[in-house]
């Protein structure tokens, strides 16, 4: 598959721990409700599934926060929860609420129906992939994703979003065996459908463990982590001659992160919790970094984002310059962008961010 040349690798480069001109940005659900043109494209399509199944539409959502804003990575647009739709359990959003399974994934017979599913079944998530990947035309990278085994079960077991996370808790608890199967069959699932991804025309690609935070310690190293570690031991390294980095973010695992610098992948993502100087500390020489703005920050007056933006870079300290590899950091928020974010906020975070980061280097 040929595509054009990259013509800003800052993403890239800062996933190497390279040298940048500017501390690259993109923002996690950038391309999302926050944005009336996706509402626009959301209405005419139909319903979230019809958008998400759709490579056109996709494609068109995917690039829309581009033509707004100066951002040096692109990421495809899609939804977590696309593996455990293709294994049978019927996904379904309704409008101004979350996502609902019609099955649940909760005793024996249940958990042992699990399979990893054929990934045909996504190839709209593929075909969307490289249309997406043509459409940029190289002016920045993709990034790829999918949610982490242990996220994935949580909304198999639960059937949904939890407050409390009772059902996928009490199985854990009382049947670790069933919970570890299907924690197995997910990770195997999502790295076939991150590899497939990338042989598609991804660029990078991003494991969502958006409720490892959830479980206690002890509970996260054997139930999320370890299984985080399964996906990033079967992913491609390399695909036609370009190296692929690798970036897991665990909301709330910042009480975690000297473990989780020991995975297998190029950067961490961190939520707001953490401070980026003391994770350099920790873990700067191994891996680099991505985060960590309080979305609700976007709420407050511009000025106010303007500060906070530089507030973030200066907690991360001097960056990289010069030969070989040193600390590196991608900016984003500590997790998704509100529906309610004032798009005209976004850009005056993704221009100081590029402002200041370029200043800092000089």
């Amino acid at each position: 598959m040929t595509f054009a040349p990259l013509k800003n690798d800052s993403f890239l480069r800062a996933c190497w721990r390279l040298a940048t001109p500017h501390t690259p940005v993109w923002l996690m659900r950038q391309a999302g409700r926050y944005l009336p043109e996706y509402r626009d494209t959301r209405a005419r399509a139909g319903s979230f599934m019809g958008l998400a199944t759709n490579v056109d539409y996709a494609t068109e959502v995917t690039l829309q926060p581009l033509e707004r804003y100066d951002l040096d990575a692109a990421i495809l647009f899609s939804d977590i929860l696309t593996v455990p739709d293709a294994m049978g359990l019927g996904l379904s959003f309704a409008m101004g609420e979350g996502p609902r399974f019609e099955r649940t994934v909760r005793t024996e017979a249940e958990v042992a129906a699990l399979g990893v599913p054929d990934m045909d079944k996504l190839r709209y998530v593929f075909d969307a992939v490289t249309s997406i990947r043509r459409a940029l035309d190289g002016r920045v990278p993709l990034i790829g994703f999918s949610g982490s085994p242990w996220t994935l079960a949580c909304y198999m077991v639960e059937g949904g979003g939890s407050d409390d996370y009772r059902a996928v808790k009490t199985l854990m608890y009382s049947r670790p065996d069933l919970m570890h199967r299907i924690l197995a069959v997910n990770a195997d699932a999502v790295a076939a459908y991150l590899n497939q991804q990338i042989r598609a025309g991804a660029q990078a690609v991003m494991v969502f463990d958006s409720w490892g935070g959830v479980l206690a310690d002890g509970a996260f190293q054997e139930f999320s982590l370890a299984y985080t570690a399964r996906v990033l031991a079967q992913l491609l390294r390399e695909h036609e001659g370009q190296a692929i980095p690798r970036i897991v973010f665990t909301k709330g695992g910042g009480l975690w992160l000297e473990q989780m610098a020991g995975l297998d992948c190029e950067v961490l993502g961190l939520d707001w919790t953490v401070n980026l100087g003391r994770a350099r500390e920790i873990a700067g020489g191994r891996k680099a970094f991505q985060g960590n703005l309080d979305p609700a920050v976007l709420f407050a007056p511009p000025e106010s984002v303007a500060d906070q933006a530089r507030r973030v870079l200066d907690s991360f300290g001097a960056p990289h310059r010069g030969e070989g590899t040193g600390p590196s950091l991608i900016f984003n928020l500590g997790h998704g962008i509100s529906q309610f974010t004032p798009p005209e906020h976004v850009k005056v975070l993704v221009d100081t961010v590029h402002a200041h980061s370029r200043q800092q280097r000089a």
